[in-house]
């Protein structure tokens, strides 16, 4: 497996993301002593028990949750946010066929359990932060204490995608130039080209992206894709998870747009939980209203 890391350098000074950087290594695949380095922020006292893990989606990475750590850590909460392989100051493979569904959850996992032994753990997810962390859930749910889910899903290939994903999908293979930044930019309600030029600073050049690239055609559209039976089995386990869950949807996402009601319907835990829509948000609501999500995760933490 070739393997890119991103210079330091290109992170030097970034506004609003000061966050001292953490760096440990998962296996790059089973049976091989090949390592990848993978990047978390690790931030706050945890004096209050709780642990909040911030996973981003594509082709985000943890500058996503700038707005949002210092709100929860001020709270108490410990607040660990990791990059993606193949995003942000995590390691990227080179090749495509190096990034697969399964293999984003394994080394999330061994990022997350095997290395850093999280427990009790909040979950706040986005985007494919929720295809990777829901999986997570169903398969482990004994470490997770509540979830919060923020314009994700986890699709099986079953239903028919929405237009604006399949429209997404061919534009992220069509692009010339698949500029991080342009693709945050049409998913906030709000963009500041100062603010969202921090996403670009993972990718030197376009080789730097085989995992920004790839990731919109591992989402299942089949009933009989590669991940299509793991994650009917990871809902099979979420139909019987009964801890705190809550949905924070925006009321701008076209692709994810409704995808609440499927949780609502499905999740024990959302019963008697206060949902909410956050207004005046597109698909990057932590760009558009990064501090009100916050507050919210920290009311559900308080009232959990």
């Amino acid at each position: 497996m070739q393997i890119l890391r991103t210079p330091e350098e290109r992170f030097l000074n970034l506004p609003d993301y000061a966050f001292t950087p953490n760096y440990t290594d998962v296996p790059a695949d089973s049976g091989t002593a090949e390592q990848l380095r993978v990047h978390y922020v690790d931030e706050g006292s945890g004096r209050s028990g709780e642990t909040v893990l911030l996973m981003h989606g594509e082709p985000s990475w943890s500058y996503l949750y700038r707005h949002m750590i210092p709100l929860l850590t001020r709270e108490g909460h410990r607040c660990v946010a990791p990059d993606l392989v193949g995003f942000g100051r995590s390691d990227k493979p080179a090749a495509r066929a190096d990034h697969t569904y399964q293999r984003h959850i394994d080394w999330m996992r061994g990022l997350l359990f095997d290395r850093l032994d999280l427990h009790d753990v909040t979950l706040v997810c986005q985007d494919w932060g929720g295809l990777i962390g829901l999986r997570l859930v169903a398969e482990h749910p004994e470490r997770f204490a509540r979830v919060v889910v923020a314009n994700t899903g986890l699709p099986t290939g079953d239903a028919v995608p929405t237009r604006a994903f399949l429209e997404w999908r061919e534009f992220s293979q069509a692009a010339e130039d698949f500029s991080a930044s342009d693709v945050v930019a049409l998913g906030c309600r709000t963009p500041s080209a100062a603010a969202l030029a921090p996403y670009d600073a993972p990718y030197p050049d376009d080789s730097f992206k085989a995992g920004a690239r790839q990731f919109p055609m591992l989402v299942p559209v089949r009933h009989d894709d590669p991940a299509s039976e793991p994650n009917r089995r990871a809902w099979k386990a979420l139909e019987s998870f009964d801890k705190p869950f809550l949905c924070a949807f925006s009321d701008r996402d076209p692709i994810t747009a409704g995808g609440d009601q499927v949780f609502r319907q499905r999740v024990p835990g959302c019963r008697g939980q206060d949902h909410l829509t956050v207004e005046g948000a597109g698909h990057f609501l932590q760009e558009d209203r990064g501090p009100e999500l916050a507050r919210i995760v920290n009311r559900f933490l308080a009232s959990t």
